[in-house]
């Protein structure tokens, strides 16, 4: 399935570290930052959460969310989130269903192997459309390029 802008959102649920089952189209009124990660504890993936919880509390005060997802279990989300004092909920991805309704599980190639992995991708959704898609983001600066855009939601 292709995702893109100013197009509806594909509804899902998933496990999420609260405890409860996320689901998206419970959340009205809100720009939802959705970052699909490959790795809990690698050093990309770390970098990119350690940005956005830098950035959280004026993500928040933004009237926004951001959740990560990977295809790592909820036990190893927890680790993770507690490790880099993450504030804000991971989803569980085990079976792939919501990076590939995305279109962010794909062909990949590190040191000339090809595989199928998770493509680094954020997406912003309000109201249940898709504001705005960054595939392939180089971690640098990302989270503060993601907040520059809620802010100019406004």
């Amino acid at each position: 399935m292709k995702i893109s802008e100013n197009k509806k959102a594909p509804n899902f649920k998933l496990p999420s570290t609260n405890g409860s089952v996320f689901e998206l189209s419970k959340i009205k009124n809100k720009n939802i930052i959705l970052y699909f990660y490959p790795k809990d504890d690698t050093p990309g993936c770390t970098l990119e959460s350690k940005d956005f919880s830098k950035l959280n509390n004026i993500i928040l005060k933004n009237n926004a969310i951001v959740l990560g997802i990977s295809k790592d279990s909820i036990e190893s989300h927890l680790g993770f989130k507690k490790r880099f004092k993450v504030p804000f909920e991971l989803l569980s991805d085990e079976k792939l269903q919501v990076q590939k309704k995305y279109g962010v599980w794909g062909k990949k190639s590190f040191l000339g192997k090809q595989f199928m992995g998770t493509i680094r991708s954020t997406i912003v959704i309000n109201k249940g459309k898709i504001l705005k898609i960054w595939s392939n983001v180089r971690v640098k600066n990302h989270a503060q390029e993601v907040l520059d855009f809620i802010k100019s939601q406004k």
